[in-house]
């Protein structure tokens, strides 16, 4: 199983100080930032553009995670990699097109993954698994940030692990997205995920974003050891 990262979500950042909590992090030992893209019909939330992207961009080296949790993903891809994306992430839920999508990601320079829904089965990923580097389980409903983390989504980073593995993919990366603090960190990487999406543990911890993100480091190491 890949090396654990730590990938601090700016949708719970201060955006009247983005390139600051985005420095913040970095220098505290993140290793990817992930942005969360919502367009209010795949998602009831609206969020961030492409515009977003190019300002972390400019604030970062590290790699960016775009999480793309909208409809017809393919209208956009060129739009976010020209931004700065590094790894573009769209929902199988939300193509009938996945494999195409995939495809093209790729040939436009850029890392794809695929996320899944807790309601999803990890099955769906299975035919487009040689095309991506990383699959996020969401262990919430996507939409809004701060929600509780839902443990029968376990199952299926268990499953997602067990595919991967039966497919040769045992260096496939599992992210976790939603819910993870320090409690529910370690059971996932248990479950058999390596890279860990983390919000308001990491950017509306009282001690500031440094002190989440070493909390969050701490737990998983502590149920590594």
């Amino acid at each position: 199983m890949p090396a654990l990262q730590l990938a601090p979500s700016i949708l719970s950042a201060d955006f009247g100080h983005l390139a600051r909590e985005i420095q913040t992090v970095a220098e505290a030992g993140a290793h990817r930032i992930h942005i969360d893209v919502m367009d209010g019909h795949f998602v009831p939330n609206l969020t961030l553009g492409p515009l977003v992207v190019q300002a972390c961009r400019a604030a970062t080296a590290l790699p960016l995670d775009v999480h793309l949790m909208i409809t017809a993903p393919e209208r956009l891809l060129e739009a976010f990699v020209q931004a700065g994306a590094d790894v573009l992430i769209p929902h199988v839920e939300a193509t009938p097109h996945i494999h195409r999508v995939l495809q093209r990601i790729r040939a436009l320079g850029a890392t794809p993954g695929v996320a899944l829904n807790p309601g999803t089965p990890a099955i769906m990923v299975e035919p487009v698994l040689h095309l991506v580097e990383q699959v996020v389980v969401m262990t919430v409903n996507p939409g809004f940030g701060g929600q509780a983390f839902l443990p029968e989504a376990l199952a299926t980073v268990r499953a997602v692990r067990r595919i991967a593995q039966a497919r040769g993919r045992a260096n496939l990366s599992i992210a976790v997205d939603g819910g993870i603090h320090p409690q529910t960190a370690p059971q996932a990487r248990a479950a058999g995920a390596d890279i860990f999406v983390a919000g308001s543990a990491v950017f509306g911890h009282p001690q500031g974003a440094a002190a989440g993100l070493a909390r969050l480091r701490a737990a998983l190491q502590s149920a590594s050891a």
